[in-house]
């Protein structure tokens, strides 16, 4: 059974992928690892690439997540990777979010801020129903306030414009985060949200296990 390695979004881990049914392929859950103060997204990407240190891995990148794909992906040409509700260039991310450039008020987020960010944050990714709910809000809790600063500087500061040719990017029409608009995806699901691997489980599933077992 193949091994595919799944990056998971902005500071969450493997239990946003677990709604999926992965009986198709021996998953493996990347962790984050500590980014240096400033460091790119590039660097950050390459250096969580050693722990996974197979040139023609299987990658799914989940929206962050699928960032950090991308930048393995232009520098290891030989890894098959996917991002689902992702950005695979910096053309993708709305105007809002890359404004944050010259505005960086998430330097001000703090732990406290991570661990009440309430219904807001629940709507923009979509979740529904209250195991979804409770999953998501496990996560923010749980979420390193610092992780998320650089996660974001790195975001807004991300200036990809190459698509490479081993990236599939499979996104929903519902996406309020990373609006579909914007998006030029391989794989469209109908009404899927940002967290559309929890609410439409079933349909990524079936795409993913047709992807990588094809």
């Amino acid at each position: 059974m193949k091994k595919v390695y799944f990056i998971a979004g902005l500071g969450a881990d493997g239990r946003s992928f677990g709604f999926l049914d992965l009986s198709f392929c021996e998953p493996q859950f990347m962790q984050w690892i500590v980014p240096a103060p400033g460091e790119t997204l590039p660097s950050y990407a390459e250096k969580l690439f050693q722990s996974i240190n197979d040139e023609n891995a299987t990658i799914v990148g989940l929206s962050f997540g699928g960032m950090v794909a991308t930048e393995i992906a232009k520098k290891h040409p030989g890894t098959n990777v996917i991002l689902v509700s992702s950005a695979k260039t910096h053309l993708e991310i709305p105007g809002y979010l890359r404004f944050w450039r010259h505005l960086p008020v998430y330097k001000l987020h703090t732990q406290k801020m991570q661990q009440y960010t309430g219904s807001f944050v629940l709507n923009m990714l979509g979740a529904r129903g209250p195991e979804q709910k409770k999953v998501q809000q496990q996560i923010l809790k749980e979420g390193d306030a610092a992780f998320t600063r650089w996660a974001m500087h790195a975001i807004v500061n991300w200036k990809n414009v190459d698509v490479p040719k081993n990236v599939i990017h499979i996104h929903g029409t519902a996406d309020v985060l990373l609006p579909y608009r914007y998006i030029k995806a391989d794989h469209t699901i109908k009404k899927g949200a940002h967290v559309m691997i929890m609410d439409l489980a079933d349909e990524v599933s079936a795409l993913l296990k047709k992807l990588i077992t094809a």
